[in-house]
């Protein structure tokens, strides 16, 4: 179950940073767009993407959210990719963040197809 101040701060209209193993062990961090779920941390991206590849091969992950009115109060959330969503339900869900973040719907070209990474919560740290 995901904690409810993090559930929040990922339904809010705050910035991620995302950590994936690259293949060679280092880690990779990235400010994302956020979203979530009762359950997991909601990331949307690309297959074509580094970070889908990452985690293809290596699930772990973790997210850290900044509270945009005060980036002292964040959360943090380890865990793994569980589940990864396709089709329709990834496509719709950018044009949502794109709504939540810029006021538009999703304006840059699709590359290959987006993905919706659900990252389960093996430990969270609420700051």
């Amino acid at each position: 179950m995901l904690d409810a101040t993090a559930k929040a701060l990922a339904k809010g209209r705050n910035f991620a940073a995302l950590t994936t193993m690259l293949p060679s062990g280092r880690p990779m961090t990235q400010v994302m767009w956020v979203d979530a779920d009762d359950d997991h941390v909601l990331i949307n991206t690309e297959v074509h993407r580094t970070k889908f590849k990452n985690v293809a091969l290596n699930p772990v992950a973790t997210v850290t959210v900044m509270d945009a009115s005060d980036p002292y109060h964040y959360v943090e959330v380890r865990g793994r990719v569980v589940e990864r969503v396709l089709g329709p339900v990834a496509r719709a869900h950018i044009d949502l963040l794109a709504e939540k973040y810029t006021g538009k719907p999703y304006a840059n070209e699709i590359e290959s197809e987006r993905v919706i990474l659900k990252i389960a919560p093996e430990r969270q740290v609420v700051h």
